[in-house]
């Protein structure tokens, strides 16, 4: 759908939310409970300004409601189930009718058109099939855009590069901190990817990830990597992507409405402040979802891009509110220790931040892979390297952390997202 204005965007998504607050006000428990408890009716909802009168809804929300608490339909007409799992408490599970996972399908077909993506293409999807909604979404979404899919899955490396080089594979999607390990053992098995594979796009999403990792990733397959986001609870991947500027992420406006709030106080934040992403998904019929909170951390971009799609642009994810390390009162991020480590051709982008309580003060470690050329025995050279990026990190994070440097392979691969951060305190003591 084209919209010659942001008016007649923003006219578009006050009449869908009028409609979606007007079916889930009848249709959904949760939502009249929510109305109710808040002295509302559905009338009061005319417009997006509107939805500040609504709370948010939050993941502890659907797991207190697990499992079919959210439902707004008669279980006989949802078609598919996908959850997700935290690291505490219930799974949280989402429901689509087919009128779901058809507009789910032709976002993720937006989505992989975006990145220059055609029927003349291939894609591997290196994502696993179960609950996890990251496999599936690409899957359909290629299907829809007549992109020829091969469903390898996740795990067994080595398969997924022959396939990669005997079906000529042109683009694929996983995990960037997978596609570095992938990129790795084609280095391994001295396979050249400018000669011996015909890739040249890649899609990838499910952790924050940051612009030296793009920089290894494209390096490692010759290729063009874009950032993809989504969450299972709004429908998995699909909600934004990256253009061909590599400059932020645009988000289908057609189909969310986003706000920023600051993440300790609720409060609204305004144009280019940074903070907790929110969105209310203005088409689902299974699962309808207003004000979602998704505890990640990042910021609206208001200038027109120049790629000329109409929606505007979050910046690339700066990290999770639950993500955030507190260390001796600093906010720290994850992506900013993984900044620093990228940007020295030394690393390859293997680390684990390790935070301990020491006594009365909280102590942060970053372990951090050396190519082997480096443990020749020069004491000297690691010294250096270590006190550099010890002073670099402090620069940055404003707090001091021990470097340890390790031989490759020494840190754990993950298939799926990558776990960085050991947190060995008890912050409840």
């Amino acid at each position: 759908m084209e919209f010659k204005s942001r008016e007649e965007l923003i006219e578009h998504q006050n009449k869908k939310l009028r409609f979606c607050v007007e079916y889930a006000s009848k249709n959904s428990r949760f939502f009249k409970d929510t109305l109710k408890s808040c002295n509302l009716k559905a009338d009061d909802i005319k417009n997006v300004d509107d939805l500040q009168k609504l709370p948010f809804t939050t993941k502890n929300d659907l797991r207190d409601n697990y499992p079919f608490g959210l439902m707004a339909v008669p279980i006989e007409e949802v078609v598919r189930f996908h959850a997700s799992s935290g690291t505490t408490g219930k799974s949280t599970v989402v429901y689509y009718t087919k009128n779901d996972l058809d507009t789910w399908s032709n976002l993720m077909a937006r989505v992989l058109a975006t990145t220059g993506l055609t029927k003349k293409d291939s894609m591997q999807i290196i994502y696993n099939y179960g609950f996890f909604t990251g496999g599936f979404g690409f899957h359909y979404g290629a299907e829809r855009l007549g992109i020829a899919v091969i469903p390898t899955g996740s795990g067994n490396t080595k398969k997924q590069i022959e396939i990669m080089r005997d079906f000529g594979t042109t683009s694929f999607t996983s995990t960037p901190s997978y596609a570095i390990y992938l990129g790795e053992a084609l280095e391994e098995m001295k396979i050249d990817p400018k000669k011996d594979l015909k890739l040249k796009i890649g899609v990838f999403g499910a952790e924050p990830w940051g612009k030296g990792m793009r920089q290894r990733i494209e390096e490692l397959f010759n290729i063009d990597a874009y950032d993809n986001y989504g969450i299972s609870e709004l429908c998995g991947p699909g909600v934004a992507v990256e253009c061909i500027e590599k400059d932020g992420l645009h988000v289908w406006e057609d189909h969310f409405i986003m706000e920023v709030i600051d993440p300790k106080t609720g409060e609204t934040l305004g144009e280019g402040e940074r903070g907790e992403l929110v969105f209310t998904p203005i088409w689902k019929e299974a699962m309808p979802l207003f004000r979602y909170r998704t505890k990640d951390i990042s910021r609206i971009y208001e200038d027109k891009c120049n790629c000329g799609l109409p929606f505007r642009k979050i910046e690339r994810l700066h990290g999770r509110s639950d993500d955030m390390l507190i260390i001796r009162g600093i906010n720290i991020f994850p992506s900013q220790i993984e900044e620093v480590i990228l940007k020295n051709s030394a690393f390859k982008g293997h680390y684990a931040i390790i935070v301990e309580r020491k006594g009365p003060l909280d102590h942060l470690t970053v372990e951090i892979e050396v190519t082997n050329d480096l443990f020749t025995g020069n004491l000297k050279d690691l010294i250096q390297l270590k006190d550099k990026v010890e002073d670099d990190l402090k620069s940055v994070l404003l707090v001091k952390a021990d470097v340890k440097l390790v031989e490759e392979g020494a840190i754990p691969r993950s298939q799926g997202k990558a776990q960085r951060v050991i947190d060995k305190r008890n912050l409840e003591e």
